[in-house]
């Protein structure tokens, strides 16, 4: 059985305010379950660059980290028998492409593998209506594919999410937001953590700051291209927070992040708690696309059924990894992922959006190899 010392959550600790020391982000969350027990549980730093001490309960905005929670309702969907995995979105949501088309055999499962080919489009330049929801279904009935469905890998950065809230508003006629609270965060105790914020509730979501590249010889090119002080400057709007952009704006903490990782890693179940069955945790973290190119990121990529798999010297499991390793990233900022042969929940959340295919990457693999180095002494 796997497990951490004390002696190992302090060098774990060093590891985290390094970080936080040399500037990477002004302020930073890590959690680690281990076996069904949280064993990290760090904050630090501020919440803004000039603001309050960040806590374990301080609000991030998480990005694609949002992406896996709605993914599971998915999945849950398919366990009760109410939709399938090979089933056409049209099936369920008619107007959203016409019979005999190539968009009409677009099926779950190619939307939750990144596989659908409508992978960008005019909606994601208009942030100004991205807290309309009415305007999010029509621009996916509008969209034309890039790509033929099925064939080509390609990031779904925005219309995973919508594609994925859409289909569950109209299989249990509620809203996105709603349903992933009920069958997600209240089953686990993911008090933090929402789709957008609720109504009600203050804006204290910690602000993002856009850090520039570190000089190098070349850009490599890969990645969505958006600068980091664009993105930070869009989602620190209180507008965009109160929004529901199931792909994007998930807010939350990485202790409730890791929480959900060790679930699923545990089999799906968590403190008596069953999210997932087995059979389908198995399905939905295998590997179900892969690309040396994916046509949005311009990189090698690996998708399950929601989440990213590992193994890939790209990724952000670890220098090192695992494709049984599943998790995702969150813009530059944030990644969490479930290991379940080690049994593991891991999440970093920070509030500094770096440079992703090496300055993102290099803080999370470090803290992730400095975990796994940990569990195998």
């Amino acid at each position: 059985m796997s497990s951490l010392t004390t002696d190992d959550v302090e060098r774990l600790r060093g590891v985290f305010d390094r970080h936080l020391d040399v500037g990477l982000h002004h302020g930073a969350q890590c959690a680690v379950y281990v076996d069904g027990s949280l064993a990290v549980d760090f904050a630090g730093g501020t919440a803004a660059p000039e603001g309050d001490e960040t806590t374990s309960e301080t609000k991030h905005l998480i990005f694609s980290c949002t992406k896996p929670y709605v993914g599971v309702v998915i999945h849950q969907l398919v366990e009760e028998g109410q939709i399938a995995y090979g089933d056409r979105l049209v099936e369920y949501w008619p107007s959203f492409a016409e019979q005999g088309t190539e968009k009409a055999t677009i099926t779950v499962e190619h939307v939750l593998s990144h596989t659908a080919g409508i992978p960008y489009g005019p909606f994601d330049e208009q942030g100004d209506k991205w807290d309309d929801w009415d305007a999010a279904v029509t621009a996916m009935e509008d969209i034309e594919p890039v790509y033929s469905p099925g064939e080509q890998p390609a990031y779904h950065a925005f219309n995973y999410g919508w594609l994925t809230g859409e289909l569950i508003h109209r299989v249990l006629e509620q809203p996105v937001r709603e349903a992933v609270k009920e069958r997600v965060f209240e089953p686990l105790g993911m008090d933090d953590t929402s789709i957008g914020l609720d109504p009600d509730e203050p804006d204290s979501v910690a602000v993002l700051s856009g850090f520039e590249m570190s000089d190098r010889c070349r850009d490599v090119g890969e990645g969505l291209g958006i600068p980091a002080a664009d993105s930070a400057a869009a989602f620190n709007e209180e507008r965009i927070h109160r929004a529901v952009i199931p792909a994007a704006n998930g807010i939350g903490t990485a202790r409730d992040m890791a929480r959900f990782y060790a679930c699923i890693a545990n089999s799906g179940s968590i403190d008596g708690t069953e999210l997932l069955s087995t059979e389908t945790v198995d399905y939905a973290t295998q590997t179900h696309a892969e690309t040396d190119s994916d046509g949005t990121l311009s990189r090698p990529a690996r998708y399950g059924l929601g989440f990213w798999t590992g193994g890939l010297a790209n990724d952000m499991f670890g220098t090192v990894s695992r494709e049984r390793q599943f998790g995702h990233a969150g813009l530059g900022s944030i990644f969490g992922w479930g290991d379940p042969e080690l049994n593991v929940g891991f999440a970093y959340v920070t509030n500094g959006i770096r440079e992703e295919s090496y300055e993102h990457a290099a803080r999370v693999n470090a803290m992730a190899d400095a975990v796994r180095l940990c569990l195998s002494e």
